[in-house]
């Protein structure tokens, strides 16, 4: 069964689903790198900065996070799928890198600790229609703490609508279990940020969206 048009994801689908994708998803994200770097951009890390890997899967973003935050900086991952959680660990243990911290569970269960100056949702589509996962990160953000999401959408009418909208279904259809607000997949985050700034990514297929958290 696909991804279904109810808000609610499923999460025990969205397991069942990484965890068959554990020991390939860093070859499948590999398309996708440019935007990942472009929205831990957005961070605007500094050394020091406690910042929040949501949805980390295999810890492919951890080096650029450690990078901006440094030693005395504290990057948390949290993931649900014990799978690509040990890859992200061992990735951590090769790189020796302090003041990085995973927590296996899902981000709305997540015991996140101390208050974090910015959070990094990439490619979390169904975390990001979760209101008690947001609602739990948020609650664990310093004022004015950077927040960016970034992920496939589906594209708006234009020239290349049907080609870059048949990339983008099969690529859900592998990667999320609802298919809700993708034509604006940030819409709950901005609901309690304020309006974020958004750009259009991959002809229209993906977005970056930021904004600091004003509680």
């Amino acid at each position: 069964m696909g991804p279904s048009n109810d808000r609610t994801p499923d999460r025990l689908a969205a397991l069942r689903q990484y965890r068959q994708r554990a020991a390939v998803y860093d070859w499948e994200l590999v398309a996708f790198e440019p935007l990942r770097r472009a929205a831990i951009e957005r961070l605007q890390l500094a050394p020091g900065d406690a910042v929040l890997d949501l949805g980390c899967g295999t810890g492919l973003s951890l080096a650029a996070l450690h990078a901006g935050s440094g030693d005395a900086g504290d990057v948390v991952g949290v993931e649900q799928c014990p799978e690509m959680i040990a890859i992200a660990r061992e990735r951590v243990r090769r790189g020796l890198w302090r003041g990085v911290r995973l927590i296996c569970a899902p981000v709305e269960a997540a015991d996140l600790a101390a208050p974090a100056d910015a959070a990094l949702f990439h490619f979390t589509h169904d975390i990001l229609q979760c209101p008690a996962a947001l609602d739990n990160v948020l609650g664990h953000l310093r004022p004015g703490a950077r927040v960016v999401a970034t992920g496939l959408k589906w594209a708006p009418p234009g020239p290349l609508w049907a080609l870059v909208n048949s990339f983008v279904m099969p690529a859900a259809l592998y990667s999320v279990t609802s298919f809700a607000s993708l034509e604006r997949p940030w819409a709950l985050l901005e609901q309690r940020l304020g309006p974020m700034a958004v750009e259009d990514c991959l002809c229209g297929g993906g977005y970056i969206a930021s904004a600091a958290y004003r509680p």
